[in-house]
């Protein structure tokens, strides 16, 4: 298991900080939220693509026992369990993580900004 040996919410600049030894890894509320281990993102079996998320922040992180983080962001959003070796994957997969879910909004001509979302519905 990957324990950080801290963990840092920056509120100002919407992001979780986790320090691993001499590693240390900025994971951006957005990135968290829509990559959250919740039925809610990941469904029952095929993920939920999850869009408008561009703005969405941390407002509190709670410890759920030994062994993981309750992210709480301020969409009300608060019911994945990031466990300490998915928080690691997320940590150290980023950015390979990050360009699948950009494709993936391409390709449903989706949008990170929940304006363009609202407009694109309204249309």
């Amino acid at each position: 298991m990957h324990i950080p040996s801290a963990v840092k919410l920056h509120k100002a600049s919407r992001t979780l900080e986790l320090q691993y030894g001499s590693e240390s890894y900025t994971l951006p509320a957005e990135f968290l939220r829509v990559h959250s281990p919740s039925a809610e993102v990941q469904g029952h079996g095929t993920p939920i693509l999850q869009i408008g998320k561009l703005h969405v922040g941390l407002h509190s992180i709670e410890p759920a026992g030994n062994y993981a983080l309750k992210l709480c962001f301020d969409d009300g959003h608060d019911s994945g369990l990031f466990s300490w070796d998915y928080l690691y994957q997320l940590a150290t997969h980023r950015d390979a993580l990050w360009a699948d879910y950009l494709a993936a909004l391409a390709a449903a001509g989706k949008s990170r900004d929940p304006d363009e979302s609202v407009i694109k519905l309204m249309l």
